[in-house]
């Protein structure tokens, strides 16, 4: 039996599919009890996006195990991604209070609970991982990522000096920390950052944190050709770690207008009146955490943060699908009623107070023909930033999933470029539907922005959204600490600062018609 879960999870690994499946069956014929051949069964499912069909195999491995605790995990993930987000926060919450729980179920749990924007309980969980592992330097690390998006900010730097004091090579331990305050010339950690660098062989993995945390402290101080030599540094080693052609990106955004065209908008029927959701979305970095944060502090509104839920929703629309393309083609034809009511009934298994939630996923603009059909009655907020200032905020971010575009100036300018025209096709076949949102106003005129937005959701104004920065809510995006802070105009022109570094980005865009001045 060990040899073949062993061989399960390696066939899982290399991505064959097939031989995983006949492992499964193998185990199930050895012992029709054990619930292995199913948990294995419900990742196999995963690898296929069939998110039904995962869901489905690892309730059947909890029928079998009822006590595992790590059955329980693998079924709360399967339900998360088939939209039972109620059943997965039941199972990941006995888990968490379970006594016999170890450290690495908790550990997976704490995840989970993070990427379902439990963050109170993800902290729980990894305080009581690094009690169980004796304080092990990579425990103290789980507790600082959680307490970040909690605000215990100070707790946060106390461990997060502690790690590098014991494992000094550790790249993202640096970058996480750069983040939690802004650096001053008499409080920063440059010189003890830059002889990390210098210690590591070259192209280790830690170049890349390592780059991004001198470029933020070093921006922080005031040294600005440095700062940007360093994002360029880390761009590149993160570049290639990467096989991305920006190009499957700029087609995918295309054959999305061809698809969800007027003709497909008039021919397809609304779903139904629900008109609980706020979308916020946009590229990353271009402000939509601040208008989140602005639209939360109504009484009337909880933030769910990044929540993937609709692109769920979608992928199981869609299935089976062996591209992009036909995943959005099938999406195309599916009932508009069941798609907004599923989506709908993963928000409310979040159980927070309405009646109305926000999605703040920037990458939700992709879906936005099936948002504006699926819930006609739902609020979208489309944040916007100058060109040039999106490009330069997400090239000196160093995302841990997703946008892989943004580690070469040449694809953040064509990444724009196709988001741009993408934008332009759902304000031309949406007419109304969607409030554009310009950071640079929004800075420059808090109120009268943010009274344009509230009144927008259809919310009564309340003064709180002015004070934004005392909303304790939790959260876990690139801008855990700005948020807390009032809204300050520092960040707004640094883009300014690397006019010719930004060349290769500023050509593409005004070459496409995209002012930049």
């Amino acid at each position: 039996m060990a040899d073949l879960r062993a061989a399960a999870v390696k066939a899982i690994s290399a991505g064959d599919l097939a031989l995983a499946a006949r492992h499964c069956d193998a185990l199930e014929a050895a012992d029709k009890s054990a619930p292995d051949a199913w948990v294995f069964r419900s990742r196999i499912a995963q690898k296929r996006s069939d998110y039904r069909g995962a869901a489905a195999a690892s309730t059947k491995a909890a029928a079998l195990a009822p006590d595992r605790l790590d059955v329980k995990i693998v079924d709360a993930e399967c339900r998360m991604f088939a939209g039972d987000v109620a059943g997965a926060l039941g199972l990941l919450d006995h888990v968490a209070a379970a006594p016999e729980a170890g450290e690495e179920d908790l550990k997976r749990t704490s995840a989970l609970l993070t990427q379902l924007g439990r963050h109170q309980g993800a902290y729980d969980c990894a305080k009581t991982v690094m009690a169980i592992s004796g304080n092990r330097s990579n425990s103290r690390y789980l507790v600082a990522s959680t307490a970040i998006a909690v605000g215990k900010m100070e707790e946060a730097e106390r461990l997060l000096d502690e790690v590098i004091a014991e494992t000094p090579g550790e790249g993202d331990v640096y970058y996480n920390r750069a983040g939690l305050r802004r650096q001053t010339k008499e409080r920063n950690h440059i010189t003890a950052t830059m002889k990390a660098l210098l210690k590591l062989p070259r192209g280790d993995h830690g170049e890349a944190p390592l780059c991004y945390a001198l470029g933020k402290e070093l921006e922080d101080v005031g040294d600005h050709p440095k700062a940007f030599a360093a994002f360029s540094q880390g761009a590149a080693a993160r570049r290639k770690q990467l096989s991305y052609d920006v190009s499957t990106d700029v087609q995918a955004a295309q054959g999305i207008r061809e698809t969800f065209n007027a003709s497909w908008a008039a021919q397809t029927p609304d779903g139904n009146d629900i008109s609980g959701p706020i979308f916020i979305l946009g590229l990353p970095r271009s402000g939509t955490t601040l208008v989140d944060r602005i639209v939360s502090a109504h009484s009337q509104v909880t933030s769910l943060e990044e929540v993937h839920d609709f692109a769920y929703a979608v992928i199981r629309a869609g299935f089976p699908a062996a591209s992009k393309e036909v995943l959005m083609a099938n999406a195309a034809k599916a009932n508009m009623v069941s798609l907004g009511e599923e989506y709908w009934t993963a928000l409310e298994g979040y159980a927070e107070p309405g009646p109305h939630f926000i999605d703040k996923t920037p990458a939700n603009f992709l879906y936005l023909g099936l948002i504006a059909k699926a819930l006609p009655k739902a609020k979208i907020i489309h944040v916007k930033r100058h060109p040039l200032a999106a490009s330069y905020a997400m090239f000196k971010t160093l995302f841990r999933m997703g946008y892989p575009f943004s580690y070469d100036l040449q694809d953040v300018a064509q990444y724009y470029v196709a988001y741009h025209r993408l934008m332009a096709h759902w304000h031309a076949v949406f007419p109304g539907r969607i409030l554009d949102v310009q950071y640079e106003s929004l800075v420059d005129d808090q109120e009268a922005i943010s009274r344009e937005i509230i009144a927008h959701c259809g919310l009564g104004w309340e003064d709180a959204a002015l004070d934004f920065h005392k909303n304790a809510a939790p959260s876990a995006t690139a801008s855990a600490a700005q948020v807390r802070q009032p809204i300050y105009r520092s960040a707004r022109d640094l883009w300014r600062q690397h006019a010719a570094g930004l060349a290769p980005a500023r050509a593409i865009l005004e070459e496409n018609g995209i002012p930049c001045a």
